[in-house]
């Protein structure tokens, strides 16, 4: 396709301003400047000319793509959050911007960020001063360049702002010296600097040219140019578009001194500038990369003899083979930290289509005006191609991340619930799409045109209401589903089963009394819980109590049901041994209700851990257990939840007997694949009877050896349950970890057999589903249960062209019962851009969603290929989105740059986290069984979990000042960041390290420790001591809220440096080579220009 066709005279909707289209346009100095693609109104990304560039709110994680990475691949799975300021003393993440990001209103144009190699920009809000020095080093890594330049604040004598500066220009080839390709020995990458500056100048990055570019002022600083004077040629208006109130444009473009590099769309390259130039503007780069960061305390040199950026130029010295600076390319740290600091103040309103929402990691409000909460609907791109051979040109996947019944903040209402009386909803006669925002009425209001499939329906007598001078219903405003993107209808009985109205659901406690778990404690501890917590059941609305009713099962080899009927004295046990043919040997008193049957049940859990105590039975089974629960929901005629605690590998002679298969010699061999499938079908068939029932099963695990997660999980997997897993389980240690998670499982709201299904507007259809769910045909996702923390992973493909004016729209019906047993309909329903030009595409992407996408596609693809296949076809696929860029939408530039468009600058950092995670490259300490509960557990996980669990947290708690209560910024996660002065908090939404630098003060080890010396810690704490003083109750207080915003329960385990659990902690460093042999994101990075550059040619 034609990047450099002409606009059409009137923008449409998310269309890009004339003055940014591919037409060669005049500079400030009146030379032609490079033709850049056109932009549209991405929520964030490029820059308004006059505005630096702030990293789009949506920069986040990367596409899949695999191949093998270089020779060191660091493993660590873990993704995450952090902040970039840098408290004191402390090193600042990613390059420093001197003055703080902010992101201005108007629009923003595209941001592609140059690396040199590899380089991420933050963008820095320029004073009308001398702007922040930047600078351009290129070191040519392996026939990479890195091109930066010092930008001394007024151009020093001989340095006119003249011709750009050659770079030494890449061969094309790497030199077959090294891994990666280094330089000969003493011999330093060549460094393009501007003539007569002497000394290696910082690496900084170079963004695409944009359409108007300046040329810099005869004399005196750089400035940036004014917005209040008439346009200047070429310039293209740079206020607020009218179609995206909610976009935040970027600040301004950080100014470049000439010899810069710049990339940007292609198109010849721009002319020479000359000293004798008209006086104008400067240079401006679009997106850069910011000044660097001078070297960190406590560190020199990140590599022997390399220069300290940020120190004075000395004389050349001959230098080793010069390595990437860390410090030089993308930091999640920095990103995260602009995207807050911009974007974290403003609501966001979802009035306007196609915008992107800011990063998961922003903490933000969100208002409804017409399109779903992100909380509730994420996507890869929120500008879509037009076409199918534009999308397979891309390579990006087009998907969405549906959390249909998230938990919201506070602040925010939960969806309206619209009753629509006995007609039920109103829907479109062809397509069955549900009532929305999207639909048009016309004929006066009598009739409407579905917004999906472009039908004419008529509106029910009912449902009439007189149209404005608009077109829009004047009661618009009063129907959520007229002006609301997400909201619920009260469905009738012809949604029902059987057309009747459901019953309340029930849970069933199901308990293994096996002598494992006797033994260790975990009979005694559930039912002394349960003694409390049955009084919490999920409860709708203001109710005064549950309608949730309970039952109760315990197992081994047998299994025992209890009669626990309210007029009973005593509870009365019945045993089933013939687990072939599963019965339920009663019906009435078996599931009951919790107030009515208090004491019964109270007695009950008394007397279960005695009956059992000297119990030698060590075999168990676990197919007819669940069999049971769902024929007791069936007898019942409701749905509900099955909740198992299981200890061992069911080898007792039973339907679903497995046998021990865990063999680690399969693994990176063509048979790997199979400890990750079932070991017998019967699971599956089991699952689909449940699914059939509304049975939903959340299994808690507590082996001390191998127990086949993997065949275990099928049942949960499938219906939409949890898997939680306790290896080695003590009460001492554990207990606190179990009892919360389950208090929260049992409270939590579920919707109860419940079918998803996602409906598109004409052109593209929904064709891949991710998650923890059924799927009986090719549409319908069935769910027996659904809680506010699962997602389903929907993918989407072209089946037409489609429209940029009309954009695409998304519709999600999730029909279930409540808590209460109503049954009802949540809808969400969402807009997006559509696109002509790839730029626009690469404008609008999230990576952290496209991550959590590739995440899902590579965990599925281990089930069916070799885990090398799966890892080769994701960084494929990285190099294939990436190639395309720099082929399509950034400017000329030598060979020798890693060019990444500004919104997917950390795809490489955040796949090679992927890569090198457990599932796809373990280590020799991870088991066959974790393996296969991380692969399941990643498959229903939402953005933000997918975020932190594959880039952890590392968050510093000794640098800022005891007072300060707010949670400290975060630093970069690699070995390199820690200082064995300090104390640093790791989280990845499951575990949480403290590791504590053996040079830390003896007054902070008191504390926080209580005791008088670093010797004196016990290594593997998992509680700490709770002391009246400032610092003990800042870190307690930490540990705690990282907690409340995680789903699952993260242990605490204290790490000492240099003691023998730090090899667990460091395996979270995901920046650094992991034992596994994973890359370090700074190998990683050359090796994906290396996949790119291969394809260019």
């Amino acid at each position: 396709m034609n990047l450099n066709q002409s606009a059409p005279p009137v923008p449409p909707f998310g269309q890009p301003q004339p003055a940014y289209l591919g037409h060669h346009q005049s500079s400030y100095g009146g030379q032609p400047g490079s033709t850049t693609a056109p932009t549209s109104y991405g929520a964030y990304n490029g820059p308004v000319p006059g505005y630096q560039q702030t990293p789009p709110p949506g920069v986040s994680r990367a596409p899949p793509s695999s191949g093998a990475p270089p020779a060191s691949t660091a493993q660590g799975p873990c993704g995450q959050t952090a902040y970039g300021q840098f408290g004191q003393g402390d090193v600042q993440n990613g390059p420093s911007s001197t003055v703080q990001m902010q992101r201005l209103p108007g629009y923003q144009p595209f941001g592609s960020a140059i690396l040199a190699p590899v380089v991420s920009q933050p963008a820095v809000l320029q004073p009308y001063g001398p702007p922040p020095t930047s600078a351009q080093v290129t070191a040519q890594l392996a026939g990479m360049q890195i091109s930066g330049a010092v930008a001394p604040a007024s151009p020093p004598s001989g340095l006119g702002y003249g011709p750009p500066t050659s770079l030494a220009s890449a061969s094309g080839s790497f030199p077959n010296s090294g891994l990666y390709g280094s330089y000969p020995q003493g011999q330093a990458p060549p460094l393009g600097q501007p003539q007569g500056h002497p000394g290696a100048q910082p690496p900084q990055r170079s963004v695409p040219l944009q359409a108007s570019s300046f040329t810099p002022p005869a004399s005196g600083g750089p400035r940036m140019p004014s917005m209040t004077g008439p346009l200047l040629p070429g310039q293209s208006f740079g206020g607020p578009p009218v179609s995206q109130p909610n976009h935040v444009s970027s600040p301004a473009p950080q100014v470049l001194p000439a010899g810069t590099q710049m990339t940007g769309p292609p198109g010849p390259p721009p002319p020479p500038m000359h000293s004798s130039q008209q006086p104008g503007y400067q240079l401006q780069q679009n997106g850069s990369y910011g000044p660097t960061r001078g070297p960190q305390s406590n560190y020199g040199s990140p590599y022997p003899g390399a220069a300290a950026f940020g120190s004075q130029p000395g004389p050349p010295q001959p230098l080793p083979p010069k390595r990437l600076d860390p410090d030089a390319i993308p930091s999640p740290i920095q990103v995260i930290e602009d995207d807050r600091n911009n974007r974290g103040s403003e609501p966001f309103v979802t009035g306007v289509r196609g915008q992107v929402p800011p990063l998961v990691t922003t903490d933000f409000l969100v208002k409804d005006q017409g399109n779903a909460s992100p909380r509730y609907i994420r996507c890869t791109s929120y500008n879509i191609p037009c076409t199918s051979d534009m999308a397979k040109q891309a390579q990006v996947p087009l998907a969405a991340v549906i959390k249909p019944l998230a938990r919201l903040p506070p602040e925010e209402a939960s969806p309206y619930v619209v009753d629509h009386g006995e007609s039920g909803p109103l829907r479109c006669n062809r397509c069955k799409a549900y009532m929305c925002p999207f639909m048009q009425f016309v004929e006066g209001g009598r009739r409407f045109q579905c917004c999906f499939c472009s039908c004419i329906n008529d509106v029910p007598p009912q449902y009439f209401q007189h149209l404005d001078h608009t077109g829009k219903r004047v009661d618009a405003y009063d129907r959520p589903e007229l002006s609301l993107g997400s909201y619920e209808f009260l469905a009738t009985v012809d949604y029902c089963k059987n057309n009747k109205f459901p019953s309340p659901p029930a849970f069933i406690f199901m308990i293994d009394v096996s002598y494992n778990a006797i033994r260790s404690g975990l009979v005694r501890l559930l039912c002394e819980e349960l003694k409390s917590l049955l009084d919490f059941l999920p409860r709708e609305g203001g109710a005064e109590e549950s309608a949730v009713r309970v039952g109760f099962v315990t197992y081994n080899k047998v299994l025992h049901f209890y009669n626990v009927k309210s007029s009973l004295a005593q509870p009365q046990m019945m045993v089933v041994s013939d687990v072939g043919d599963m019965f339920v040997p009663l019906l009435d008193g078996f599931l009951v209700n919790v107030n009515e049957s208090q004491a019964v049940i109270t007695s009950l859990l008394d007397q279960i851990p005695e009956m059992f105590a000297d119990t030698r039975e060590t075999e168990t089974v676990f197919a007819p257990v669940i069999q049971a629960g769902m024929e007791a929901l069936k007898a019942a005629e409701c749905a509900g939840k099955l909740f198992l605690f299981h200890t061992s590998l069911p080898i007792a002679e039973a339907p679903g007997k497995l046998k021990n298969r865990d063999d680690r010699k399969l693994i990176n061999t063509d048979k790997e694949k199979t400890l990750f499938q079932p070991q017998t079908g019967a699971y599956q068939t089991l699952a689909k009877e449940c699914v059939a029932q509304g049975c939903c099963v959340d299994l808690f695990l507590f082996p001390n050896q191998y127990v086949d997660v993997a065949t275990l999980s099928v049942v949960p997997q499938l219906t939409g349950g949890s898997v939680y897993k306790y290896a080695c389980f003590q009460v001492e240690n554990d207990q606190e970890r179990f009892l919360s998670d389950l208090r929260r499982d049992v409270q939590k709201v579920v919707g109860f057999d419940a079918v998803m299904r996602v409906r598109t507007s004409t052109g593209i259809r929904a064709v891949d589903f991710f998650g923890a769910f059924y799927m009986s045909n090719t549409t319908d996702v069935e769910l027996a249960g659904l809680d506010g923390d699962k997602t389903v992973t929907v993918e989407f493909r072209h089946d037409d062209r489609l429209n940029e004016e009309s954009g695409a729209l998304l519709q999600c019906a999730l029909l279930y019962t409540s808590c209460a047993g109503q049954r009802r309909l949540r809808i969400h329903n969402l807009a997006l851009n559509c696109c002509t030009q790839l730029a626009d595409l690469y404008r609008n992407c999230e990576t952290d969603t496209l991550i959590n996408y590739m995440a899902k596609f590579a965990y599925r693809g281990v089930l069916n290929s070799p885990v090398k296949t799966v890892r080769d076809t994701l960084i494929t696929q990285c190099a294939q989105i990436l190639a395309c860029y720099r082929k399509n939408c950034a400017s000329p530039s030598s060979a020798g740059q890693l060019i990444l468009p500004e919104c997917m600058k950390l795809l490489p950092v955040y796949l090679n986290c992927v890569l090198k995670s457990d599932v796809l490259q373990p280590g020799a300490e991870v088991t066959t069984d974790d393996r296969a509960y991380v692969r399941q557990l990643v498959t229903s996980m939402d953005v933000a979990e997918t975020n932190v669990f594959f880039y952890p947290r590392l968050l510093p708690l000794t640098k800022s000042p005891i007072e300060n209560t707010t949670e400290p910024p975060a630093v970069r996660a690699s070995e390199e960041r820690l200082s064995n002065g300090d104390i640093y908090l790791l989280e990845n939404g499951l575990n949480l390290f403290l590791w504590v630098g053996a040079s830390v003060q003896q007054g902070v080890v008191q504390s926080l420790f209580g005791v008088s010396s670093f010797s004196q810690i016990t290594s593997g704490l998992s509680v700490l001591p709770v002391l009246d003083n400032l610092l003990s109750k800042k870190v307690r207080g930490l540990i705690d809220s990282l907690r409340a915003q995680r789903s699952r329960y993260m242990k605490l385990i204290v790490v000492k440096q240099e003691d023998k659990l730090e090899t667990l902690f460091k395996h979270f460093l995901v920046e650094d080579k992991s034992l596994s042999g994973g890359a370090s994101y700074v190998d990683f990075l050359c090796h994906m220009h290396k996949e790119i550059r291969q394809l260019l040619s």
